[in-house]
């Protein structure tokens, strides 16, 4: 069975799989306008976006984790959408009026980017909070297939939408997706302290109508205090490393050959589609029995090895072709294998490493890789020509990648096997 769930957790699974299609089909449906306007600010500028990027995730962590320490648990998924659901109608109205302003779309690029990381590494915080670690092998990969049906409805609803609603209409359509998560979210939460079909520990010390402990700082102090959350940051960064020396290759190819917007939102989404097919198909039918049978390390290593093994391959033959395949087997991967993976890492621990640790590493930690990754590849750039010498680097960065990756999903997997036996 797809779903692999017991009995009494059929209803959170699909209201998982739900909200998480409502926040990927939101996104994504922005996605390739962001992508639009990103070639629109210039190519050259794109180390820029994300340097700017880095700085307000910066900026912005630390206010989220001081209202993380002001609000309970239970709320505060809405405090955080419903921010981020009225900036979406903000956006709408500037757009509306303002179509071909270059500011605007850095603005949007640089926020839409902040936005994202928010509203993704909290809805897993929620999961890791309502799902225990046995939970979370069995259930989690059906779970995140709803990211990927979402990825597959909104790059399409954007292609199709885009000369119907433009800019405007579609971003409002994201915020009504936005909305409707926040229901889902009541619903899992309601579930969890009814006792969470079984769920160990569901009724714990650890109330969900308090807030999480700690100070708007404690998750970066966390993640310095312990070197397991210093190896998931490690982790992230390499992540980050490959997938922008990637994503700058791909956004000059593609303003090379597609100088018109429309036709770039179309080739993007396009892009987005393929991508989202391959990892549903994943999601449901091998992620989950992975992660039952070999571990939670057999799927934080699969996508690095293959990712080393696709630049070699482009170091030899660098063609469009070579690299758009190379873009979409590391996207797959990454929301098939690494990312249900990843959250697997957190399901063990509290829920001030949870959501405060947790939503350093994904914000501030993940962005600031982006940005280093992003001035390093425009320096591999000046010093070679062609994109040999940024494949054999990133080649490299993917090995450290998978080792790193074994090293924490071997220690998941045996507090994972330690819990259930405490349980038993």
């Amino acid at each position: 069975m797809a779903i692999n769930a017991k009995a009494g957790e059929l209803g959170a699974a699909i209201a998982g799989f739900a909200l998480f299609f409502c926040l990927f089909a939101g996104y994504f449906m922005l996605r390739p306008i962001r992508e639009a306007m990103g070639i629109m600010g210039g190519v050259d500028n794109l180390q820029w976006l994300f340097t700017a990027t880095f700085f307000v995730m910066l900026a912005a962590v630390p206010l989220f984790a001081w209202l993380n320490s002001r609000v309970s648990r239970a709320s505060f998924i809405d405090w955080v959408y419903g921010f981020f659901c009225l900036n979406l109608l903000l956006f709408a109205a500037f757009f509306a009026l303002h179509t071909d302003s270059v500011w605007l779309a850095r603005v949007f690029y640089v926020w839409l980017s902040v936005y994202n990381l928010f509203v993704v590494s909290v809805a897993w915080s929620l999961m890791a909070d309502v799902f225990d670690g046995g939970q979370a092998k069995r259930l989690f990969a059906f779970i995140a297939a709803g990211a990927s049906v979402g990825g597959l409805i909104g790059p399409a609803a954007s292609t199709l939408l885009i000369g119907v609603l433009g800019h405007a209409g579609l971003i409002v359509l994201a915020a009504i997706l936005l909305g409707t998560a926040v229901f889902l979210k009541r619903f899992l939460m309601t579930w969890r302290a009814t006792g969470g079909a079984g769920r160990p520990g569901a009724v714990s010390a650890e109330n969900p109508r308090l807030p999480v402990a700690g100070n708007p700082f404690s998750g970066f102090t966390r993640t310095m205090r312990s070197p397991y959350l210093l190896g998931i940051a490690g982790f992230v960064i390499l992540l980050a490393t490959v997938s922008t020396f990637l994503y700058f290759e791909q956004a000059r190819v593609v303003a090379e050959q597609f100088p018109d917007r429309a036709a770039q939102v179309r080739v993007f989404g396009v892009i987005d589609f393929v991508v989202q097919a391959g990892a549903l198909l994943s999601q449901l039918f091998i992620t989950g029995r992975i992660a039952a049978r070999l571990g939670v390390r057999v799927l934080l290593v699969i996508v690095p090895l293959l990712v080393s093994v696709g630049f070699i391959g482009l170091a030899l033959a660098p063609t469009f072709a070579m690299l758009a395949a190379l873009m979409i087997v590391r996207r797959v991967g990454e929301y098939a294998f690494v990312r249900p993976g990843r959250e697997m890492l957190f399901a063990t621990l509290d829920a001030e490493s949870k959501y405060k640790a947790k939503n350093f590493i994904d914000t501030v930690v993940y962005r600031a890789g982006d940005a280093i990754s992003g001035w390093a590849k425009s320096l591999l750039d000046m010093v070679a020509q062609g994109i040999w010498l940024v494949a054999v680097v990133g080649a490299l960065c993917a090995v450290a990648w998978g080792v790193l990756g074994w090293y924490l999903g071997a220690r998941a997997d045996r507090d994972a096997h330690r819990d259930r036996h405490a349980a038993e």
